[in-house]
């Protein structure tokens, strides 16, 4: 035999080889992705609690970029070829895939057929169908603080572009918010010498500002006008906190908190703003408010109680007692396990669907391991039927559960204050999957 045909035969068996192993990795990873998307079906997990791709079979052509780019892991998987969300309950909107696509096959959407989602209607510039009115972060489905923190500032980039120069009795911009996505506009427009004022109705922080004691919160290293890089990626709300506090010491920000905006009036050259403790005329309005607005309830018979509250700041002072937690998201799934883990709790946890579906993968397998452990009783299907003075009444089914009650916390969301945006003339549609 020729050593021209031995090489040939060397190097075709390693291609061979190589192909082999290429093929066995690719028919078990497919095996593992249609597993795992079999199991969020059977789970009911399947549908994404906010913004989340959606994607094009015919562009798609299987690159797998979108499938690495993802910082959760396993959210997407190649399933036949194509870009599948395997688990959709577990994406957060990082929009990481639709970027790392080479093929535009991935669009990032709002709600899917079954669970519609209301947004205010914005452009890519991130203003309203009212001219001079922006909104960015929470509002506009944008929970992630990185995500928040970039629109708040690229929304301020945007109205500085056409603000009227000399307008000696009118603001630039001001600002409703003072959450990642309002702090970010707020230094934006300090950092542009601009005529500025920045309402918080509660405290600095926003909806983080209430989170529960110790909460992890999840973001990425962002860029933050007149500060630099914020190179957080997990950290607690304690920290977090701490942390734009400094900002605002450094960088001489003035926030007005609790100052609540009550009413906002059109002009023909801008917007007069009422709050409850002054008026305002300002030239551009930037809205960075929270989706919770007004706490949904329950409608049930003694919800009116003062046991009965809708977040949870700090665990240890249901130490020794018996409480519910309603509600089947990520704050109520927080807040069952962490008040759980108190010395003398008694703890159970009511939601009316069959699986937690909106709740992060590290929520639902911790609310497992406290209800293995027997710190936290779990009653799926179950709705509350009333509540009393020493005493809360669910029901599953046909079956009623009456039981000793000392508090109920009640973590079932926020209604989005819609009457208030179309009272302004903002639009808002249910996006039901679509752009």
């Amino acid at each position: 035999m020729s050593e021209y045909m031995m090489d040939y035969l060397l190097y075709g068996g390693i291609f061979v080889s190589i192909m082999l192993v290429y093929v066995f990795k690719t028919s078990r990873q497919h095996k593992e992705n249609l597993q795992s998307l079999d199991d969020a079906i059977a789970q009911n997990l399947t549908e994404p609690a906010s913004l989340h791709p959606k994607i094009d079979p015919e562009k798609c052509l299987g690159s797998g970029g979108c499938v690495s780019a993802c910082p959760e892991g396993d959210v997407l998987g190649l399933v036949h070829g194509k870009a599948t969300l395997i688990n959709p309950t577990k994406c957060i909107g990082h929009g990481a895939c639709k970027l790392a696509c080479p093929h535009d096959a991935i669009s990032l959407v709002f709600g899917t057929e079954k669970r519609g989602i209301d947004i205010p209607e914005v452009d890519k510039n991130f203003q309203t169908n009212v001219p001079g009115i922006y909104i960015a972060g929470e509002l506009g489905g944008m929970g992630l603080i990185r995500n928040a923190v970039e629109q708040g500032r690229q929304a301020v980039n945007e109205m500085a572009k056409s603000l009227r120069p000399d307008e000696e009795d009118m603001l630039d911009v001001l600002i409703v918010g003072a959450g990642p996505a309002g702090l970010a506009a707020s230094l934006a427009c300090k950092e542009k010498n601009l005529k500025f004022v920045t309402l918080e109705q509660d405290s600095l922080g926003g909806t983080v500002a209430n989170y529960p004691r110790g909460k992890i919160v999840m973001t990425a290293p962002v860029d933050l006008p007149l500060v630099g890089k914020m190179k957080f990626t997990e950290t607690t709300k304690e920290a977090l906190m701490e942390f734009w506090l400094s900002i605002i010491e450094k960088t001489g920000l003035s926030i007005n908190i609790n100052e609540r905006l009550s009413d906002v009036e059109v002009l023909d050259d801008g917007f007069k703003i009422n709050s409850e403790k002054a008026s305002y005329k300002t030239q551009k309005i930037l809205l960075a408010i929270g989706r919770r607005g007004t706490p949904r309830k329950l409608g049930v018979i003694g919800e009116e109680k003062t046991k009965v509250v809708y977040k949870l700041i700090d665990p240890e002072q249901y130490r020794g007692m018996n409480v519910l937690v309603v509600g089947g998201g990520d704050s109520a799934l927080e807040a069952a396990v962490s008040i759980s883990e108190e010395p003398g709790t008694e703890v159970t946890l009511s939601y009316r669907s069959e699986s937690f579906g909106r709740a992060k993968v590290k929520n639902r397998e911790k609310v497992d391991l406290a209800e293995q452990a027997g710190k936290l009783k779990v009653l799926m299907s179950s709705t509350v039927k009333n509540i009393e003075d020493d005493n809360v009444t669910l029901l599953q089914g046909d079956q009623a559960f009456c039981f000793k009650n000392d508090a109920v916390i009640v973590c079932v969301g926020g209604v989005l204050p819609t009457p208030f945006l179309r009272q302004i003339g903002i639009n808002v549609e249910t996006k039901h999957g679509t752009e």
